[in-house]
């Protein structure tokens, strides 16, 4: 797979598809195919929506509002309109939907149907039970948002590859220098 899915929700998985957003951003949507990708290794469709570059444009746009929406919902201010807008007017196409087949289920969809899906996911994770549990990756180079439902809340990163094990060696590291510093007779 070439896209990680850690967040806990659709909707956050593809806000957090622009990597290292306060550092080098990196794109994950590069082509239509990749959004393509995205939709497949998600499981929200089971084939190749097909989008077209006008489409990967529009899922952009969405992605972006919905990251202002769920940054914005953390930090307990209003929204933004015109993110509340997008999400809004993408969620009121239909969504894509599951068919029952001989050899089971099948999700296909237009590209607007796939979008709509995502759109319906910010709604409901923006507005249902799991505001709370809304944490920001302690990594200060990532920018995910996951849902935190560890034992007592006490997850600090999305993903402890590679954001946990990169915070957990550099405090290793950390210490180790700061035991250098320290004169032997003083311990």
């Amino acid at each position: 797979m070439k896209h990680s899915f850690v967040c806990g929700n659709p909707a956050l998985d593809f806000a957090a598809t622009v990597r290292s957003r306060l550092g080098t951003p990196l794109e994950m949507f590069s082509s239509p195919e990749s959004l393509d990708a995205w939709f497949r290794e998600s499981g929200i469709i089971d084939g190749d929506t097909q989008f077209q570059p006008a489409d990967l444009e529009q899922a952009i746009v969405i992605r972006e509002a919905i990251y202002s929406l769920v940054h914005t919902k953390i930090a307990g201010d209003d929204y933004d309109g015109d993110a509340l807008s997008i999400v809004n007017d993408a969620a009121r196409t239909p969504p894509a939907v599951p068919q029952l087949t001989p050899d089971g289920r099948v999700t296909e969809a237009t590209p607007i149907e796939a979008l709509s899906t995502v759109a319906r996911h910010a709604i409901e994770v923006l507005s249902g039970p799991d505001v709370p549990l809304l944490k920001e990756c302690a990594n200060h180079e990532c920018t995910r948002v996951y849902i935190d439902r560890s034992r007592g809340a006490r997850r600090e990163w999305c993903a402890m590859d590679p954001c946990g094990n990169k915070m957990k060696a550099a405090a290793y590291r950390a210490r180790k220098r700061e035991e250098k510093l320290v004169p032997a007779a003083s311990k």
